[in-house]
């Protein structure tokens, strides 16, 4: 189905900074849009460095970007399975910085460790949220980019990359802290219309590289498992983009 769809476009800003503008100011172009054509937008988060700046650059431009932030669906690619309050929730950092500020009032949140017994249960609620609430498709979902090339919570070579007939499954034993944490699939993830990934800093050089080669594996770079089905546009920094 990936090899179907377009290809991805690259777009390159001086830093991070004018990097996160550039996507902010994009994003509230998208969601006006949706609006202005009758139609309930559906977001898709995620977290991280950039993904924050982007945040306050939103909760900075808001006020003139003429949203209707109450009708906006906010969802999460992964979530952190730890308490509501912890700090290293994606839902508690995106609030901090834009949501609560523009008020949004439709955030589906992944269930907290001090909500629900597990992380299989967290997963399970959530994807019936994503069945029910989900609109059928993201119209900009945003993912981040680790160095090891995985997205989301789909690290290279877990057996979360292989779970199949569902929109949201529990990851025990990442490779990166914290162990527990509920991600989207590829199922749920390349039901987008536009995905975004945002990678800033020489960090991520590599694994930009990866995720747009020739050759190589979803398994090892998982990142080349996502597109979108009308748009897949990877907004670099100078630095993130130096290996292309």
């Amino acid at each position: 189905m990936i090899a179907d769809r377009p290809p991805p476009l690259i777009e390159v800003q001086p830093d991070a900074e004018t990097l996160a503008t550039a996507v902010a100011g994009e994003l509230l172009n998208r969601i006006a849009d949706a609006q202005a054509a009758g139609n309930v937008p559906h977001i898709g988060l995620t977290g991280g460095t950039i993904a924050d700046a982007v945040h306050r650059e939103v909760a900075r431009m808001a006020a003139d970007s003429g949203v209707d932030w109450g009708t906006v669906h906010f969802w999460f690619g992964d979530e952190r399975f730890v308490a509501a309050d912890s700090p290293d929730r994606n839902a508690l950092q995106a609030r901090a910085a834009f949501l609560d500020a523009v008020a949004a009032t439709r955030v589906h949140e992944v269930p907290a460790a001090d909500q629900v017994a597990d992380a299989e249960a967290a997963a399970a609620a959530y994807a019936d949220d994503v069945r029910t609430e989900g609109g059928g498709a993201f119209d900009v979902l945003m993912l981040g980019i680790g160095p090891d090339g995985h997205v989301a919570s789909l690290f290279p070579g877990h057996p979360a990359l292989e779970v199949a007939d569902t929109v949201a499954a529990a990851v025990h034993d990442s490779p990166k802290p914290p162990p527990d944490r509920v991600t989207l699939t590829f199922e749920a993830l390349e039901r987008s219309h536009a995905v975004w990934f945002l990678a800033s800093g020489d960090a991520k050089a590599g694994a930009v590289a990866r995720a747009l080669a020739d050759d190589g594996t979803v398994a090892q770079t998982p990142a080349r498992g996502v597109r979108g089905l009308v748009e897949t546009t990877f907004f670099l920094d100078h630095a993130a983009a130096s290996r292309l």
